[in-house]
């Protein structure tokens, strides 16, 4: 949880949360007879959760995703809550992470497990855009307790794109609907409560959405209080941007000159772009990268960065580094094991980074075994790694190196992991090793997309433990297509906790083995999708 309130009787008002990321619960209500009013969730992945305590006060809160993934908002559980007056637009959180959800309880429930909803209120909501709204979520063996003696009333649902927004996991009917109004068909089960009416929108001066018609007495009160992120908090603290965007700075042109360039990262500021001219770069020392910072070649494949240390970019706490059209060679690097291209913090960041890379070529990173081109630190965490449109030649570790977290206590190195478009040539290691262990349920991650790569000899070293060019263990969202493998090893999938969705489809695998998924916890046939892939020549 980011924020998680465990005494009685506590006001929570006026608060921005931005962007939060992570956790199923942004805010976690631990205790009871709390109110939480006039807070602010804006793209926050994640819920405002009644976990434990009962009789509190949810309102007039507003919740914008912007569309944004698995941005959430309000999950009820335990007796007497209310829920009013909230504004929620754009969020499209599922499961336990639903723009709304109404939990089913565990019968005589410990105090660390889920509490029966029981005389729950929730009126005069508005819900616009919400893609799920999800009733007795969690029904299980063990959930097996739905919600009684509660209402639901009063609340507005529109979803401009046409498609109804409720789950069922159980019996709701201890959850009473009345007078709600929807722009769409609900539920069969849930239509005696939800009138279908076609709704005019318009936006009001606090800039949130509200029917033309004044005479609908349903869904958020019209004067809610939209607040700012600059209103909260103490004056002299910065409300700085939750992220400095890629290439939003100014550009500075570097000649081909290694301590012409050193000088420019030292002297760059946060969202510049150093412009590389056509030459060679041999550097000397480690270079670290505090920053948001973008170091692209002024000619693609002109810009050649070699290096003498064991890494070339070290990424630190403030640090986020993209890497457009350079050629970059290990040929320079120390005869040692281990050497790689960018690495982490090797211990404990605190800031979340971002690494793109495109359009640039690597070759020679085998002075040695076991090297690697990016290796994550125990304790980093990266929002999103984007590979796109490179080339990898000879290859003697992984790519991709993200599996240091292995204590299984659900923690990982990377949100988002994409690689598409991009030719890996005589790789030993794999491209990717993405772990997340351990048995909870509660985090969104990792998601992994991997779409038009050819990989050829990729995954057959030796020192490759895991004997696949592709390994992902307890990974969320998989999404594996369209690639070609070709003399390779197999992909590598490891089900563990939650509802992983895995797709793999559209590949072409010639002389590889077909790939290889397996439910560590769950009992049965795995639950990928494999379909439309091609196997040559099978090997093995």
């Amino acid at each position: 949880s980011h924020y998680s309130l465990t005494d009685s009787h506590t006001l929570v008002e006026n608060n921005y949360f931005e962007r939060t990321n992570g956790e199923v619960e942004i805010v976690s209500v631990k205790s009871g007879k709390n109110i939480l009013r006039n807070n602010v969730f804006y793209e926050a992945r994640g819920t405002l959760t009644l976990r434990h305590g009962n009789g509190n006060l949810i309102e007039e809160n507003i919740f914008i995703g912007n569309g944004v993934d698995h941005t959430g908002g309000i999950r009820v559980i335990n007796k007497d809550q209310i829920v009013r007056n909230n504004y929620l637009q754009g969020l499209t959180g599922y499961r336990f992470g639903s723009g709304f959800t109404v939990m089913n309880g565990v019968p005589n429930s410990s105090i660390n497990r889920y509490h029966q909803v029981e005389n729950a209120t929730i009126e005069n909501n508005t819900f616009i855009n919400v893609r799920h709204i999800q009733l007795a979520a969690g029904s299980d063996a063990e959930r097996s307790a739905a919600p009684k003696n509660s209402v639901m009333k009063n609340n507005l649902i529109i979803n401009q794109n046409g498609e109804q927004p409720f789950t069922t996991f159980d019996d709701v009917s201890g959850l009473v609907l009345s007078n709600n109004i929807a722009d769409t068909k609900v539920l069969s089960e849930l239509t005696y409560g939800v009138k279908k009416d076609k709704i005019t929108l318009e936006k009001a001066s606090n800039g949130l959405l509200y029917p033309t018609s004044k005479s609908l007495n349903v869904g958020a009160k019209r004067d809610l209080k939209v607040l700012k992120k600059e209103d909260t908090g103490v004056s002299w603290y910065a409300k700085v941007p939750a992220l400095v965007d890629f290439d939003s700075g100014k550009t500075h042109s570097v000649k081909a000159d290694v301590s012409a360039l050193l000088d420019a990262i030292d002297n760059a500021e946060s969202g510049d772009v150093l412009e590389l001219a056509p030459g060679q770069y041999d550097v000397s020392k480690l270079v670290k990268i505090d920053k948001t910072l973008t170091i692209k070649a002024k000619q693609s494949a002109k810009a050649k960065l070699t290096f003498q240390r064991s890494t070339l970019f070290e990424i630190h706490d403030g640090g986020s580094l993209k890497l457009d059209g350079l050629s970059i060679s290990g040929e320079n690097a120390p005869d040692a094991i281990g050497n790689s291209i960018v690495r982490t913090q090797k211990w404990g960041m605190v800031d979340n980074y971002r690494f793109v890379m495109i359009n640039s070529e690597l070759n020679a990173l085998d002075i040695n075994h076991s090297f690697h081109f990016f290796i994550t630190g125990k304790g980093a965490m990266a929002d999103e790694i984007i590979v796109t449109g490179n080339t990898f030649n000879t290859v003697t570790g992984d790519i991709l190196r993200l599996n240091t977290e292995i204590e299984d206590l659900g923690v990982y190195n990377a949100e988002y992991v994409i690689v598409n478009n991009n030719t890996f040539n005589d790789v030993e290691g794999g491209v990717l090793k993405l772990y997340r262990g351990g048995t909870d349920e509660s985090t969104f991650g990792p998601h992994f997309e991997m779409t038009n790569n050819t990989l050829n000899n990729v995954g057959l070293g030796k020192r490759n433990k895991e004997q696949a060019s592709i390994y992902v263990h307890g990974v969320q969202v998989t999404n594996i297509k369209d690639n070609k493998f070709v003399k390779s090893a197999p992909i590598v999938v490891e089900h563990t906790v939650g509802e992983p969705k895995t797709e793999i489809s559209g590949n072409t695998f010639d002389a590889t083995k077909a790939p290889n998924v397996k439910e560590l916890r769950v009992k049965g046939p795995h639950t990928a999708v494999l379909k439309n892939n091609n196997i040559l020549n099978k090997a093995g």
